[in-house]
């Protein structure tokens, strides 16, 4: 893959006299969009058991009492070579029982995302009016389907899954979720219907990013305020932005792909049928991007489901500008500003390397700052460090603040290099990784940060053992 020369540092390493050049360069690298496979089924098949088998951890509450999983749930899986996300539904039933509908919308929903579909069924109590009723919702669906059969726990039970040939979506997969037996057969055979391609067709000098945000706080407008045309609907109605809209503009000979999004809603609000699409497809623009603005409401401030909604972009690994909107409706001194700066860095402590663009939407006004903004953070999020200048930046780190201790065993820091960008990620060979406190590495980040700037982008930093 070629390196894309960008900048030149000049840093004072070791207080050495003279001047180190250091050449850092940007790697492109092909953002890939994971497929999406739902988990759909009437109640009380062991959905959410089977989702916390493949995510390996308790997102989904499991209890023996039908209809307890209300919305979906999202994460993400691997299997072998392939990423995906995973979405767990509600489950499908007839009937008049409480929350019914909102569950038939909820897994409705999913099956529209989904690029495969695992139709989850119960061996121990055979085929059920309630799995031919979904199995219908299936058929219209046109998406791959793998039918697989749950609390089938051990060999002498398999005999049970035949009768689910009936269904009509070929082989059953026994499995077990209790004991994770099968689930192996399972994920291979979902693999298999992943899409070939699942990659943007953009050039790779393009800067893709994305608006995220709850609704109504100007996502919208901020868009066809850099464009420069009514290109999006505007609406003062929450939620008039349906889909993730693709616009590419150019400024200054560089192009980007704009993707604006969504409005994102608090979870019990998710099946309202204007906002039903929003979260997942926030997520898979965010997937998409290599920035990410999470766009705030100067006037109504900062709200939980803000910090919720930033989180997203983080744990993605994404670049990001935190834009407050709206300024020109607030009432402004020569400190306002910075007491709203404080209250962000207080609120998301955890995106304490993204900027922060204070702009109108409305009159445009520093509108045009965000590209150059955007421009330095997509630089930031690509970048690689020369190996031998990482290392004096190391070394001269653990000079100035000498490695932990625990119980007379002193952590040692052998070498240390860049394994991937988007984002920057660094492996530390150490003599034993648990030695390595989160304080420390904390440290080594700041460090590193101080050295080759980074602004915009998170980095991750793992210890390994030196062999």
């Amino acid at each position: 893959m070629p390196f894309y020369l960008r900048r030149v540092y000049f840093i004072d390493i070791k207080e050495i006299t003279n001047t180190l050049v250091v050449v850092l360069t940007v790697e492109r690298v092909k953002v890939m969009v994971k497929p999406v496979v739902a988990i759909v089924g009437r109640p009380n098949v062991g959905k959410s058991t089977i989702f916390n088998r493949i995510v390996g951890e308790r997102i989904s509450i499991v209890e023996d009492i039908p209809g307890v999983t209300r919305d979906r749930i999202y994460s993400s899986g691997d299997w072998l070579t392939h990423e995906f996300n995973i979405i767990d539904t509600g489950g499908i039933d007839i009937g008049d029982e409480p929350f019914l509908e909102q569950i038939r919308q909820q897994a409705e929903i999913a099956i529209d995302e989904a690029d495969v579909i695992i139709f989850l069924t119960n061996g121990r109590e055979g085929v059920t009016a309630a799995d031919e009723e979904v199995a219908k919702i299936l058929y219209k669906s046109k998406k791959p389907v793998v039918l697989a059969v749950n609390k089938i726990d051990n060999p002498d039970m398999r005999d049970q899954i035949y009768d689910f040939y009936a269904l009509g979506f070929g082989e059953p997969f026994p499995i077990s979720g209790s004991h994770g037996l099968g689930l192996g057969d399972m994920l291979d055979e979902v693999a298999k219907s992943f899409p070939q391609s699942n990659g943007d067709d953009y050039a790779d000098d393009m800067i893709k990013f994305s608006l995220i945000g709850r609704p109504n706080v100007g996502k919208s407008s901020l868009v066809n305020a850099l464009l420069g045309e009514e290109r999006v609907i505007v609406s003062d109605i929450a939620g008039t932005t349906r889909d993730a809209i693709d616009s590419i503009y150019t400024y200054h000979g560089q192009q980007y792909v704009i993707i604006d999004t969504a409005g994102m809603r608090k979870k019990g609000k998710v099946y309202e049928s204007t906002e039903k699409y929003s979260v997942l497809r926030a997520l898979r623009a965010i997937e998409r991007s290599d920035v990410v603005l999470v766009v705030l409401n100067a006037e109504e401030g900062i709200i939980e489901q803000d910090k919720k909604i930033a989180g997203y972009a983080h744990e993605a690994g994404r670049a990001v500008i935190i834009v407050v909107n709206k300024w020109d409706a607030i009432e402004k001194d020569e400190k306002t500003m910075n007491i709203f700066e404080q209250k962000i860095r207080d609120n998301f402590q955890y995106l304490d390397y993204a900027p922060i663009v204070f702009l109108s939407a409305k009159t445009k006004k520093r509108v045009l700052n965000l590209l150059p903004k955007i421009n330095t953070v997509s630089e930031n999020h690509a970048l690689r460090v020369q190996t031998t200048v990482l290392n004096d930046v190391i070394m001269d780190a653990v000079a100035m603040n000498p490695t932990p201790t625990d119980n007379g065993r002193r952590l040692k820091i052998f070498y240390t290099t860049q394994v991937a960008v988007k984002p920057p990620t660094f492996v530390v060979f150490v003599n034993e990784p648990e030695l390595m406190h989160f304080s420390y590495e904390r440290f080594l980040e700041n460090r590193i940060r101080d050295a080759f700037g980074f602004e915009g982008t998170p980095i991750k930093i793992f210890a390994r053992e030196r062999k």
